[in-house]
């Protein structure tokens, strides 16, 4: 599954309470919490997203509460897969169900800029920077679960077996 994007760029330990507030919860409805995803943290994310753009961030992206609006929200507005220093666990079994693909690359994601391109090869775990011609390589993604990303997630996917 190859991807590429322009690249949403945030810090460390960016919690699901930023990721989408909890006065947004009322709903699960992906349209709905798309409209407010990032809100307090980037006033303009909602309003200048594109389909097909990538999310980076630093150490312990998605931490906080366990609720699975916060990988729907992302997916929902757009954002095709996060790379990120690290995960929270809860979040990144959240995105996976979801089928929000995710690639850990360690430190290395501090060569990512907002606004660079990127191309990602899941399969491979490969990572290119198209604007600074940087190559940073992840964990690929195990096979199963990349099916399941392309399925569009867990319930998909079982559904198809």
């Amino acid at each position: 599954m190859n991807l590429a994007g322009k690249v949403w760029r945030y810090g460390d330990n960016i919690d699901t309470d930023v990721i989408i507030p909890a006065r947004y919860l009322n709903t699960s409805i992906p349209a709905e919490l798309a409209k407010h995803c990032m809100e307090d943290i980037d006033t303009t994310f909602v309003g200048k997203v594109q389909n097909g753009d990538i999310m980076v961030a630093g150490r312990n992206f998605g931490c906080g509460s366990s609720r699975e609006h916060a990988p729907v929200a992302i997916k929902a507005s757009g954002i095709t897969c996060v790379i990120a220093d690290s995960f929270a666990r809860i979040f990144y079994r959240n995105a996976i169900n979801i089928g929000l693909p995710l690639l850990e690359i360690g430190e290395a994601v501090k060569g990512i800029k907002e606004g660079d391109t990127l191309h990602v090869d899941l399969a491979a775990g490969f990572v290119k920077n198209t604007t600074t011609e940087q190559i940073f390589i992840a964990q690929p993604l195990p096979g199963f679960i990349q099916d399941i990303a392309r399925a569009g997630g867990l319930i998909n996917y079982v559904k198809g077996e």
